[in-house]
């Protein structure tokens, strides 16, 4: 299905998504900080990344800053999976560019509904060169 990438500094968190979503059938990398996401996005060009908020190294928030300004916007959508639920964050995470937004604790089939929408959202492979285009 997609390849997907998830950036959670909680160890049973991500085993838990690597196997939810593997078992829906996406190719499923996981990082345990932020630090490697925008090199692997550069590098593997996921079809979506999950990620948590609260990071060691880089956290979620900036990661989207660093994906979603600038002169080479990323098109990679984003779905935020955090224990912030405060207006701000939420309304920050989406002002920045993220696709969606789900509050820890959260319900697999949730996600898994959530990511399917936002897969299916995205224009076909091959229609866009934006990602060809991204670069550092």
């Amino acid at each position: 299905m997609a390849r997907i990438v998830v950036a959670d500094d909680d160890e049973l968190l991500r085993a838990l998504l690597l196997h939810r979503l593997s078992a829906d059938g996406h190719d499923v990398t996981a990082l345990q900080d932020g630090g490697q996401v925008v090199e692997v996005v550069r590098d593997q060009r996921p079809d979506l990344l999950v990620l948590d908020a609260m990071m060691p190294v880089v956290d979620g928030f900036e990661i989207l800053r660093r994906l979603k300004s600038g002169v080479e916007i990323d098109p990679t959508p984003v779905i935020m999976l955090t224990a912030l639920k405060r207006e701000a964050d939420i309304v920050g995470a989406l002002e920045l560019g993220a696709a969606d937004y789900l509050v820890k604790p959260f319900i697999p089939d949730e996600l898994s509904q959530r990511i399917r929408r936002v897969l299916e959202s995205r224009p076909p492979s091959g229609l866009s060169d934006d990602r060809a285009r991204f670069r550092r």
